[in-house]
């Protein structure tokens, strides 16, 4: 039933005149005889130790609101308390409360008084408004259960306490910012304070910078993002918190900087925002306040070192996958040990020859086994682009009835089928069986589904991932394996340099060829028998009769890509996710165009991504062509290009780029310029802004990561939380200011090349630095829900002792507070 409110009395004015009233009682009793405490509705006569009632409150709800101030008292006060008041009279009657409000700090000395309140809001001036006793009372009330909710100032409360400090979280470098409308990013899309506002929330507030950014030690769940507004003097940078949470002292504490303006509290969103966290803070529901604070993850390598001379362990890390029952089956390239012979030779025979080794690591067991070995062509070591290759075993996964008939698809190189002459060799995916009793494989099992040749004078990016959606397609990342050398390391576009009439610099051959399966993701559909046939759908059928038919293959789903070494789907929408390595550029020119950006792309059709003709949000790459390639023609159009390559013998009309979700360059992350009329861009670094400045490169290589799925049924102790459900994990082979961070896509404008709206780092729970995952290959949720991640090593072509597999596991709890200790339990 509804419950009648017991709320502070009457209007400001009238509680003005209470407090003024309460102090002349005080002074009364004094001149009377009497004591302050005989006066004082809060006091009690022993205030220096308090019990309180644990968990503090009961079933009736009540909110406390405290106001106090070392200076005059705040101008947001009246419409704070005014909101606080409206939002527990509103709403579902399981999550209505009363409000009382007092400045009045002696209600922290009365136990009975404090162990009625479910929660308490410090909607306080700044400075010290709290004596010794009151702060203890304060603090035995957390301790005992008790739910605290500081507003804005209340960070400048109680400066000289690090009891206080801790409670808040972080501590202003200063006074807030003048009212500025910014941009709000709200990341966590669980938790009640937050899960009904928008993913950008624009609205003006006054903003504090921190003294020390709390990330990782509290669970954020909004930031400001500072090249909205102007952050001033101790600006927090990328990661500027606005809001968190978090189990404190026995507690729940919740903090918002926003609301520093009367204004904010008529606002619904803002509203919504304090409901959601006085939902939690009073125990009218649970929340996970855990989720991103680092101490929670643990990262372990779970396979030791190879034996001397051996790989029994791992070979050189190139791609992994989980099975249903939680084995994890991992490939080795095709490089050896630091000790195995190199044959660079192309006039032996064994050039190039090197294992591709599939290992099975199991965790019930902690057990890992080599399953099978395939006799590749990939091991040439280092070097020039024109030495070393990055063929070999290539890519893995499992059917979607593995479990049932454990097949295994392979995407590699064979050594068998090599042509030493003409230095073409044969790519293919093959499904093999295995057996998983003894968790070998059956290499005479092999069925060849797809197969086509790729030249291997030159190296590198022969991509390799492959996914299968919901409906039992294949998806296959290939590399379009061309040198951007004879570019200068922008577009690989340069016709000239050819081995034996094949071009090995010019991708308009390859990734822009609507006739050539390099450069792509392809998507077939295996059947029963190990063929495949193509599905509808993807970017062409292979029968299209433009400029005179035979131009178009049918496997190919996404053209225009270089070298997309990981993929990923999401199984609830079939969303495909992928990025892929850029050219080696350096920096932007204004005569050829963007630097090396390495790309990003939430896939929800077949399309066009523009390599070698754009890149990015669609910034264009100057032609080069006959008979003069070192002279720039005209740029390309993104909207309608054109493949002029003499190297082509597919479609020279070409569908219309789709823009990157995320690029970044050694500069930044989100590069880009000012535009002409025809829409170029300037490419003058010193006009370069960042749309994406949580972001940059150096050395970098893009590599694609999972969609995390939250499977609430699961009762693995282990599995990722909730807060990471829908966020897209993306990162880099490196680990220095490169990407390692789960991002959140607005799904209104993420197929178009809108921008993610937030971004977690993940470089304190998936480990960076010495001792860490430095070279990040490969990285995959399993069943349980905890995350395997594959770590190179700190060789080239070739395994060692820091190449090895890692699990990360999240070691928080459950969502706090338990289901025993929420209130109205009934109305749940």
């Amino acid at each position: 039933m509804q419950r009648t409110p017991h709320h502070r009395s009457g209007s400001p004015r009238s509680r003005r005149a209470t407090a003024a009233a309460l102090v002349a009682g005080t002074m009364a009793a004094s001149l009377l005889g009497g004591t302050a405490a005989t006066a004082d509705p809060y006091r009690n006569a022993a205030s220096t130790t308090l019990s309180i009632a644990s968990p503090p409150g009961g079933e009736n709800v009540k909110v406390l609101v405290f106001h106090a101030s070392a200076t005059e008292e705040s101008p947001v006060v009246d419409a704070g308390i005014e909101a606080i008041e409206s939002i527990g009279l509103t709403g579902p009657l399981a999550g209505r409360f009363t409000t009382e409000a007092t400045a009045n700090g002696a209600v922290f000395t009365n136990a009975t008084k404090l162990s009625g309140y479910n929660a308490i809001v410090f909607l306080t001036g700044g400075g010290d408004v709290l004596d010794p006793a009151q702060e203890a009372g304060l603090e035995s009330y957390v301790k005992a259960g008790g739910g605290f909710l500081g507003i804005h100032e209340a960070a400048r409360t109680e400066p000289y306490s690090d009891w206080f400090t801790g409670l808040i979280g972080a501590r202003p470098t200063g006074a807030p910012s003048t009212v500025q409308r910014a941009t709000v990013e709200v990341g966590d899309r669980v938790h009640p304070a937050t899960k009904s506002l928008p993913q950008e929330w624009k609205r003006p507030d006054k903003w504090f910078n921190w003294a020390s950014n709390p990330t990782g030690s509290v669970h954020t769940v909004a930031r400001v993002r500072e090249t909205t507004y102007k952050p001033g003097t101790g600006a927090n940078g990328v990661d500027h918190p606005v809001s968190w949470c978090r189990d404190y002292d026995g507690g729940r504490s919740f903090y918002t900087a926003m609301g520093g303006t009367a204004d904010a509290y008529a606002e619904t969103d803002f509203r919504a925002h304090l409901r959601g966290a006085l939902q939690w803070t009073t125990r009218v529901s649970a929340a996970d306040c855990k989720a991103t604070i680092n101490s929670n993850y643990k990262a372990e390598r779970v396979t030791q070192p190879n034996q001397p001379g051996q790989q029994d362990q791992i070979g050189e890390p190139h791609g992994l996958v989980t099975a249903p029952d939680g084995r994890v089956l991992y490939i080795g390239r095709g490089g050896g040990d630091n000790s195995a012979p190199v044959i660079t030779d192309w006039n032996d025979p064994d050039v190039g020859k090197g294992l591709g080794q599939i290992h099975v690591y199991d965790p019930k067991t902690r057990a890992v086994t080599l399953a099978g070995s395939l006799t590749v062509f990939g091991n040439k070591g280092g070097g020039d682009e024109l030495v070393k290759v990055e063929e070999g075993l290539l890519g893995i996964e499992l059917d979607p009835a593995f479990a049932s008939n454990g097949w295994v698809y392979l995407h590699y190189t064979p050594h068998t089928g090599l042509d030493r002459d003409k230095r073409i060799a044969e790519r293919r995916v093959s499904r093999f069986t295995l057996n998983r009793t003894t968790n070998r494989l059956d290499l005479t099992s092999e069925k060849v589904l797809l197969k086509w040749p790729v030249q291997v004078h030159s190296c590198c990016h022969s991509g390799g991932g492959m996914a299968f959606d919901s409906k039992g397609n294949l998806y296959i990342a290939t590399g379009d394996n061309n040198s951007s050398q004879f570019s200068d390391g922008y577009s690989g576009n340069n016709p000239v340099p050819a081995y034996k009439g094949v071009s090995f610099a010019d991708a308009r051959r390859t990734s822009g060829n609507t006739n050539n399966l390099n450069g792509k993701i392809l998507r077939i559909h295996p059947e029963q028998d190990g063929t495949a046939t193509l599905p509808e759908g993807n970017l062409f059928t292979g029968k299209e009769q433009a400029e005179g038919g035979g131009k178009t293959r049918g496997e190919i789903y996404v053209m225009g890509v270089r070298n997309p070494s990981r993929i990923s789907i999401d199984k609830q929408t079939d969303t495909l996710y992928a990025g892929w390595v850029g050219p080696d550029a350096g920096a932007p020119s204004t005569t050829w165009g963007p630097a090396k950006y390495e790309s990003f792309a939430v896939i929800t059709k077949p399309g066009n991504f523009g390599w070698p003709f754009c890149m990015g949000n669609n910034q264009p790459y100057r032609d080069r062509n006959l008979p003069d390639p070192t002279k720039p023609l005209g740029w390309y159009n993104c909207a309608a290009p054109k493949n002029e390559s003499p190297n082509n013998n597919g479609l020279v009309n070409l569908p219309p780029v789709t823009p990157t979700n995320i690029w970044y360059s050694p500069q930044g992350g989100g590069p880009d310029f000012p535009r002409d009329a025809n829409g170029v861009p300037s490419y003058q670094a010193g006009q370069g802004t960042f749309l994406l400045p949580w972001l940059k490169g150096g050395g970098q290589a893009a590599m694609d990561g999972p969609l995390y799925r939250y499977d609430p049924n699961s009762n693995s102790a282990d599995k990722w939380p909730e807060y990471w459900d829908g966020k897209w994990f993306i990162g880099d082979f490196y680990d220095a200011d490169n990407p390692r961070h789960a991002v959140l896509m607005d799904p209104k404008n993420m197929e178009k090349g809108g921008l993610p709206t937030s971004a977690d780092s993940l470089k304190k729970i998936i480990p960076v630095g010495q001792g860490g995952i430095r070279n990040l290959m490969d990285w995959k949720f399993a069943p349980d829900g905890s995350l395997y991640v594959l770590d190179y090593g700190r060789g080239f072509f070739t395994s060692d002792s820091q190449s090895a597999l890692w699990r990360v596991t999240y070691k928080g709890g459950a969502p706090t507070p338990a289901a025993k200790d929420l209130v109205r339990k009934a109305a749940q």
